[in-house]
């Protein structure tokens, strides 16, 4: 962890209803030094984020502020990716920040900022385009892995795990959000870019066999080629029933054996990455229409999409005793749920974000002041922030990612600024985004280089200076 300078004063947030009991502001010795690496010791370099970073800084009127947003956007393309050319094709390795390994859920999640650029840096492009050729070579090689290494020789430290475990693999865990996050970045790339190159024979290859692998844990006829146990001791860290999970029934739904935060789910529909899948479907039966001219397989990844969330809409939308008409986080088919928010993404909070629903859809609306309240068991407040946690870290602990996903689904400026407020108060004088922090005591966080954080942190600032420049003028 980095040192911090000088600390705390304390003073009031004055939000009325997003108001916390106590923030605080770091004070520095050093008028906001960057922590960025030297230029010299960079993985790379786009001219056009760099431009970036000083225009946003500019319209930044918080200094604390513009310095995290320069120390976090670039975070990703400055300690975290590998680029090089294989087959005459783009590669690019993303690790997390302290974990080397790539996650395919992460890269895509790290890099999806800056796809808006890409037009505009030919260099940033390729990379943006060797993300997505490794994924996919990452998905033929296993599309239940959830983790992987770009040296086929390195040995897992979960190499004991049983499950099938092959060369190149880091973790693996079954999480249908990591395949979706991989449609999301080629179909989100050529949307930005209008660049079908990507779509080539292995991509059409990796779309198919994740069709197959989604309708494989529907589980219909039998329990899949998948299983997963952990040995470690840790109840989250594996799987109940010989490694299948808890029984269900068959309705339609994909099983996933984890959740985004690489808990072990305990009932095995996990709602938010349904319907995840379901839009991910809806994006690749696209391409297979419109650029493979494949209609055949077009019409079965829309056929899926279809199932899936009409299962959703009539197994998952449940009446919360105090929240009312809700979406459950998981269900099992025979009416039990569990009735939590967990602030990884997707999560229940992230609906809109992924474009599932809308903000104003009336069960979103009801199921978000669910999530962002006392009724969901791991959402807490302390005297420097609120917001919602998750079973990972433990009770007492929010994740900044779950801040900043509530505040990229708020139009409600006040929430917004305190959302940024927390922000600024947690950093513990870093000037990065954590994985998890005690409410009461920022100082007492993990994970003090987790790009996926920095990296959404810079997408929120993004956001705002396109949505709503006013904020950013305000000083907190």
């Amino acid at each position: 962890m980095l040192s911090r300078r000088t600390f705390i004063k304390k003073s009031s947030l004055g939000l009325g209803l997003f108001a916390i009991p106590n923030s605080a502001t770091f004070l520095f010795d050093n008028d906001f030094i960057s922590k960025r690496p030297k230029v010299s010791e960079r993985k790379f370099t786009s001219t056009t984020v760099e431009n970036t970073i000083k225009t946003i800084k500019k319209s930044i009127a918080d200094p604390e502020l513009s310095w995290m947003f320069e120390n976090c956007f670039p975070n990703t393309l400055d300690t975290t990716v590998k680029f090089y050319q294989k087959k005459n094709r783009p590669f690019t390795y993303v690790i997390t920040g302290d974990i080397d390994a790539m996650w395919l859920r992460d890269s895509s999640a790290q890099v999806y900022p800056y796809l808006s650029l890409a037009n505009e840096d030919e260099k940033l492009k390729n990379l943006l385009k060797g993300v997505i050729n490794k994924q996919i070579e990452c998905v033929l090689l296993d599309p239940y892995a959830n983790a992987f290494f770009d040296d086929a020789s390195k040995i897992s430290e979960w190499k004991d795990d049983l499950t099938e475990m092959k060369a190149g693999i880091h973790e693996r865990k079954w999480e249908v959000d990591s395949l979706c996050y991989v449609i999301r970045l080629s179909y989100n790339y050529w949307k930005t870019t209008g660049d079908s190159s990507v779509f080539d024979d292995e991509w059409k290859k990796a779309m198919l066999l994740i069709l197959k692998t989604f309708k494989e844990q529907q589980r219909k006829d039998s329990k899949g080629p998948y299983k997963f146990q952990r040995v470690n001791g840790n109840p989250l860290d594996t799987q109940f029933a010989g490694g299948y999970g808890n029984p269900t029934k068959k309705i339609g739904l994909i099983h996933s054996m984890v959740r985004p935060s690489d808990d072990a789910v305990f009932y095995p529909f996990l709602v938010s990455s349904n319907m995840f899948a379901v839009v991910s479907l809806r994006e690749t039966a696209e391409i297979f229409s419109k650029i493979l001219k494949d209609e055949n397989s077009s019409i079965q990844f829309k056929n899926l999409a279809k199932e899936v969330d009409e299962a959703i809409q009539k197994y998952a939308v449940l009446n919360h005793p105090t929240a009312g008409k809700i979406y459950a986080l998981e269900i099992d088919g025979f009416g039990n749920a569990l009735f939590m928010d967990d602030a990884n993404v997707p999560n229940l909070l992230s609906i809109p974000y992924l474009g599932y629903a809308s903000k104003d859809d009336e069960v979103y609306r009801n199921t978000r002041k669910f999530s962002l309240s006392v009724a969901n068991p791991w959402f807490s407040e302390g005297k420097f922030a609120k917001g919602i946690g998750g079973p990972h870290i433990g009770e007492h602990k929010i994740w900044p990612l779950g801040l900043i996903m509530q505040a990229l689904t708020t139009d409600d400026d006040e929430e917004i600024i305190s959302v940024l407020k927390m922000l600024k108060a947690t950093h513990a004088g870093t000037g990065f985004i954590h994985e998890s922090f005690d409410v009461d005591n920022p100082k007492d966080f993990t994970r003090s280089w987790f790009a996926w954080a920095n990296t959404l942190f810079g997408e929120l600032i993004l956001h705002l200076h396109k949505t709503k420049p006013e904020i950013l003028k305000r000083k907190f």
